[in-house]
C-alpha cells in the first residue's frame, strides 16, 4: 500500500469534516501545546496535521512558527482554503514523515494525533523515532495521540497498533521523559466513540545523538 495514494484517495473522496479522526477544534492538543509551550515564537510541526483544525487554534492564540506536514496534498489543500489569507502564516509541507528532509534540529514541538498508530511494522516506527530525534531539539516536546487498546483495531480499512501510556512511551525509550498522559473519549461525526491515548514527552536535555 501506498501511503500518499491512499491519503490522497481518502481526502478527494471525503470531506475534512466526514473522516472519523475530524475534531471541530483540537481542544486537548491545542490545551497541552499551550502548557509546555508557553512562548508563542516556539517552533510546532503538527505531523500528519492534514486538515486537522489545530492550525486554525494554534494561529488564533498567536503561534508564529508552525508547520504541517501531511501526505496527502489534497488535505493539505482543505487547510489552506479554510485558513485563507492566514495560511501564508503557516509552512505546509507535503511528505511522508518517515523519509522527509526535516531541519536538525528544527523544532520544540512535535505534535502528531493518529500517525504513529498506522505503523505496525517495527522498522517504521524506528524510523519515525530517529526523525523525531534529529529535528526536536534537546528539552523539546513530543505529543503523540494513538488509540487506546480498546479502540479501534482498524482505521480507513489499515491495521493500526494500539497503546496505553507506558506501552506508548516505550515506543520512544528512556531519553524520552513522560511528564503526562491523558485519555480521549473522541466522537466521530458519525457519534461512534474512540478511545485515544495522549503521550507527552520531553526530550531530555542529556540524551544522546541518534
Amino acid at each position: 500500500m501506498d501511503p500518499r495514494n491512499h491519503w490522497q484517495r481518502v481526502y478527494t473522496r471525503r470531506k475534512p469534516t466526514e473522516v472519523s479522526w475530524y475534531q471541530p477544534k483540537a481542544e486537548l492538543s491545542a490545551s497541552l501545546i499551550e502548557h509546555i509551550a508557553p512562548d508563542r515564537s516556539l517552533s510546532i510541526i503538527d505531523v500528519g496535521g492534514g486538515a486537522s483544525t489545530l492550525v486554525d487554534g494554534l494561529l488564533a492564540v498567536g503561534y508564529e512558527r508552525i508547520t504541517v506536514l501531511d501526505v496527502s496534498s489534497a488535505a493539505l489543500a482543505a487547510a489552506a482554503a479554510r485558513l485563507g489569507a492566514a495560511a501564508g502564516r503557516v509552512t505546509w509541507l507535503e511528505a511522508d514523515v518517515l523519509d522527509a528532509a526535516l531541519p536538525a534540529p528544527g523544532y520544540d514541538v512535535w505534535h502528531d494525533r493518529a500517525v504513529f498508530h498506522f505503523l505496525t511494522d517495527e522498522t517504521d516506527r524506528h524510523r519515525y523515532v530517529e526523525q523525531v530525534r534529529a529535528s526536536v531539539r534537546l528539552g523539546g516536546h513530543v505529543l503523540v495521540a494513538t488509540f487506546a487498546p480498546d479502540g479501534p483495531a482498524k482505521c480507513s480499512g489499515l491495521d493500526v497498533a494500539r497503546y496505553g501510556p507506558l506501552e506508548l512511551h516505550g515506543q520512544f525509550g528512556s531519553d524520552f521523559q513522560l511528564v503526562e498522559s491523558v485519555r480521549e473519549e473522541h466522537h466521530t461525526p458519525a457519534g461512534v466513540v474512540q478511545p485515544f491515548t495522549y503521550c507527552l514527552c520531553r526530550i531530555k536535555a542529556d540524551a544522546a545523538a541518534g
